[in-house]
């Protein structure tokens, strides 16, 4: 407990240098890959705490890790800064009002979630400072999880091979430990190519891609009433073929992400999705290129490690949120349906309760709810380091994920509340593996029986590479 206290005071010491540093990458809106001023924001405030700064992790331009402390164990802290597409949005009001500009906005908290691990990782180093024990911190600044996969592809290159424990979180409605459950995923092009002609004088003479891309979607679509009923396929139109109904479309393009509760389900159905692909260019007598993007793997879980956070959530109790903060939340939740406020207390598994506009408990251990699962990049780094989660309470009940409503809460009080209640949980649970040679002891023994059926083997083919994007010219 003595220990608990002095670290969480630690994190307080300096939660104004990292909810600043929060706000500024809120204003700075990055999809993935081109998170080049988010990143400098971080490697800047890593030299600012005094860590060892390690640029172009992995061959990533936009991921970085700063370590701190000797010997001992190494424990990972692992955060974002990516954004999203189409959630650009003002800051501090209840209604969806787009800032000017290229549209993108931090939808999903991670300008909350890299400052946070950060704040955690600073907070470690400074005790390890104080007190002279043995024991590395290592702070991974993470682009991309938002469908770049770039966890995966620092795994593949080797960046937590010496890491003893991965530590992080993700800004929630509802206070408690991650529950370990993700869709392994695919991300995979399908470009048809076909043959231009004149619609009307020459129909004959052409082959369209876009009939090809059409043809594949009703055959996936079909494939659905036939998968497993916990498994996801979504698509997305990358290429129409153009504008003009008078020119049969040469070319296609469209994006699938494929879904599954594990790898190898996960894999069996890309073959299928593959198949239907063929099957309808053979239909169109075009041909088709595939191309794999990215993928996941599913997450593991660590039932010692989410023993021990669940212990420092319930020391610290509720994110300390005041009248304003729930007043906020409630203009908030007048926006949202009944069922998106149910459906955050059904993923849970705790009854509903009315006039709650922001988490005032912590979800039990025990509690289990209806599985409504996503991807994360986070779960190929469980595979090969004990790893655990935590979802902490920012932002009103009900709010769901990649919405205006999250952007517009990523800068208020309440979300730097709970930002700074995360990196008292990630700081107290490292510094319990630090201290316990047990904890650490049987979270390895726990992760190796998990891995022992199944040995993790990287969902992205070799031959796939990060989609680097380049630096953005200067103004």
């Amino acid at each position: 407990m003595q220990n608990s206290d002095k670290i969480w005071q630690l994190v307080d010491a300096k939660r104004t240098e990292f909810e600043g540093l929060s706000d500024r990458i809120w204003g700075m809106p990055e999809i993935a890959y081109t998170e080049y001023r988010s990143v400098a924001e971080h490697t800047a405030m890593l030299r600012a705490q005094g860590f060892g700064v390690t640029e172009n992790l992995a061959g990533i331009p936009t991921a970085v890790m700063g370590e701190a402390g000797e010997g001992g164990p190494v424990i990972a802290i692992l955060g974002e800064y990516d954004a999203l597409p189409g959630l650009s949005q003002e800051a501090n009001i209840a209604e969806p009002r787009p800032l000017p500009g290229n549209g993108y906005g931090h939808g999903c908290g991670h300008n909350l979630l890299g400052s946070a691990a950060l704040l955690a990782a600073t907070a470690v180093k400074d005790f390890l400072a104080a007190t002279g024990r043995p024991g590395r911190v290592r702070y991974y600044g993470c682009p991309a999880e938002e469908g770049g996969a770039a966890k995966a592809f620092m795994v593949r290159a080797g960046a937590f091979k010496d890491v003893d424990i991965a530590i992080t979180w993700h800004p929630a409605s509802l206070t408690r430990v991650d529950e370990a459950l993700s869709l392994a995923n695919t991300r995979m092009d399908f470009h048809f190519t076909g043959r231009a002609s004149h619609a009307a004088a020459a129909p004959h003479l052409g082959r369209s891609a876009l009939d090809a891309v059409e043809l594949m979607n009703v055959g996936v679509n079909y494939m659905r009433e036939h998968m497993p009923s916990d498994a996801r396929i979504h698509y997305a139109m990358i290429d129409s073929g153009g504008i003009a109904p008078n020119v049969v479309q040469a070319s296609a393009k469209v994006r699938y992400a494929i879904r599954a509760r594990d790898l190898a389900g996960m894999l069996a159905l890309n073959e299928r999705v593959r198949k239907i692909a063929h099957g309808a260019a053979m239909m169109t007598e075009t041909s088709v290129a595939i191309s794999i993007m990215s993928a996941v793997s599913n997450m593991l879980g660590n039932t010692p490690l989410e023993e021990a956070m669940h212990q420092h959530l319930l020391r610290l109790g509720p994110v300390p949120f005041d009248a304003a903060d729930r007043d906020y939340a409630a203009q908030i939740q007048a926006t949202l349906s009944e069922e998106d406020i149910l459906t955050d207390y059904r993923r849970v598994g705790v009854p509903p309760r009315k006039d709650l506009p922001l988490c005032d408990f912590i979800v039990p251990r025990d509690s289990r709810g209806e599985p409504m699962i996503g991807s994360t990049d986070v779960a190929d780094v469980s595979w090969v380091v004990p790893t655990v989660q935590a979802r902490v309470a920012t932002h009103a009940i009900g709010t769901p994920g990649h919405s205006w409503q999250i952007t517009a809460q990523g800068m208020a009080p309440a979300a730097h509340k709970g930002m700074v209640h995360a990196a008292k949980v990630m700081a107290g649970t490292a510094l319990d593996v630090m201290s316990d040679e047990l904890l650490m002891k049987r979270a390895k023994q726990d992760h190796q029986e998990r891995v022992a059926a199944t040995p993790y083997v990287c969902p992205i083919p070799p031959e796939v590479q990060p989609p680097l994007q380049p630096r953005p010219k200067a103004a």
